[in-house]
């Protein structure tokens, strides 16, 4: 629940952005909101009337659709995401030199790879993050974010916003290439 709704005498000065892509799993639609008061909400829409584009017709259609629909999908995807969670910062811990902290939402983990950097992996040796990514990549076959996209060289950015037996199979090469590290 958002705080206007567990503490209803702070409404008049709290801000609420949300949007689709977490609750609905509607990455990449673009559509969000925000709910304050009248003052903040006006500023906002003129700030970002000027930085940005307007969402497409069909992604407001579909969000609508998402906000009035049965949510009891809703409840199926969070207990899939916290299965997959689950699934992969047990299987990615499993790694000598990962540590992958548990996430606490969204669907990404960001796990840390120091300690494999600077360690021949598969007969090549990768200093960054960056360069680790890429040999996962070529490797393993699994994409993988650096963590330098981020602004946090030695992580890497993984989602399990996908099926199990894929997530599964992604980790499980990259455990069968990283765990051959000398």
């Amino acid at each position: 629940p958002s705080m206007p709704v567990v503490v209803p005498e702070l409404a008049d000065r709290c801000v609420v952005v949300n949007g689709v892509a977490k609750t609905y799993a509607m990455t990449g639609w673009r559509v969000g909101w925000i709910v304050g008061p009248a003052d903040v909400v006006k500023a906002a829409t003129n700030l970002q009337s000027h930085a940005t584009s307007n969402v497409a017709n069909v992604s407001q259609a579909a969000a609508i659709a998402a906000l009035n629909g049965d949510l009891s999908a809703v409840a199926t995807m969070r207990e899939a995401f916290d299965r997959r969670r689950q699934t992969i910062v047990s299987m990615l811990r499993e790694i000598p030199g990962v540590a992958c902290p548990e996430p606490q939402g969204a669907f990404y983990v960001y796990p840390s790879v120091k300690g494999l950097l600077g360690r021949p992996i598969a007969g090549r040796t990768a200093g960054t993050s960056a360069e680790l990514a890429e040999l996962i990549l070529e490797q393993a076959e699994v994409a993988v974010v650096p963590g330098e996209a981020f602004g946090t060289p030695g992580y890497l950015r993984m989602s399990y916003a996908l099926g199990d037996e894929d997530l599964v199979e992604g980790v499980s090469r990259m455990q069968r290439l990283l765990g051959t590290a000398e």
